[in-house]
């Protein structure tokens, strides 16, 4: 998935859109969903379905596999956020409360309460990841590093951040060519060899990967690595008139929802 992520952020339609301008609409637009209300955080949503999948040409099923991951671990956090269990003793019969069962004295309800609170924290974090995957699909990684490097990042994280960056390609090739050999000899035949093989896969895939290792830090070294990696400069590219007034425009609005919003609860 990670080669397909980085197919697709160089060979998008907003590929030749500053990037420095895509990370601070994103990020703005990312503060909005986390301080606004649910209506303006699935209007933040939909806006960055229509950046991503139509003007950046990204294909939707990949797109909707990014934000469905992660909202994986949202859907694992429901139980607790719905369903409230107490002694059958002190489970009073309320308007909002339901008892779903109960299982040895103890009753298990869902509130309207927490379903209202599972429904606002859906759409935060549906709003915050189509912020963050509009990033990842439409700016490629090594010009993500250059406008970190303009906002002043410290040089050290961003060392980080590369050489963890380069070495997801090489743990993915590394385990898949280990893994089709495993397949030609026969192995993952059943679940106790699939057990075995892949705790032998995990073992030597650590050995290579501290191999490799070792390989790029002589290669840094013999190209003159002084204690750090040089970048690539920050280069500044055309803002489109079109993109850039629809991006302010858009912005004032749901700001304005917002207010509009905060003003009805405050009256």
């Amino acid at each position: 998935m990670i080669k397909i992520i980085d197919t697709l952020s160089y060979k998008n339609k907003l590929r030749n859109v500053s990037p420095l301008w895509k990370c601070t609409f994103a990020a703005l637009l990312f503060i909005l969903s986390y301080l606004s209300h649910p209506f303006v955080q699935f209007a933040i949503m939909s806006w960055m379905c229509i950046w991503t999948v139509i003007y950046a040409r990204i294909p939707v099923k990949y797109y909707f596999v990014l934000i469905g991951v992660p909202c994986l671990f949202y859907a694992a956090s429901l139980p607790a956020i719905i369903l409230e269990i107490e002694p059958l003793g002190e489970a009073l019969p309320m308007a909002s409360k339901s008892i779903l069962f109960v299982i040895a004295h103890w009753a298990v309800s869902v509130t309207e309460t927490g379903i209202w609170k599972a429904g606002h924290l859906f759409a935060r974090v549906a709003a915050c990841l189509s912020c963050l995957t509009f990033v990842t699909l439409t700016i490629p990684t090594t010009e993500l590093f250059q406008v970190l490097k303009k906002l002043r990042m410290p040089s050290l994280v961003l060392e980080l951040m590369l050489i963890m960056y380069r070495f997801l390609f090489l743990l993915l090739d590394t385990a898949s060519t280990m893994y089709k050999a495993q397949l030609t000899r026969g192995g993952h035949a059943n679940f106790r060899s699939k057990l075995t093989d892949m705790s032998v896969l995990i073992v030597r895939l650590f050995d290579k990967t501290m191999h490799r290792y070792k390989g790029l830090s002589y290669g840094l070294t013999a190209r003159g690595f002084t204690e750090e990696i040089q970048m690539a400069p920050y280069a500044a590219k055309p803002m489109p008139p079109r993109y850039n007034w629809e991006g302010r425009i858009g912005i004032v609005i749901l700001v304005l929802i917002e207010i509009w919003f905060r003003w009805r609860e405050t009256v």
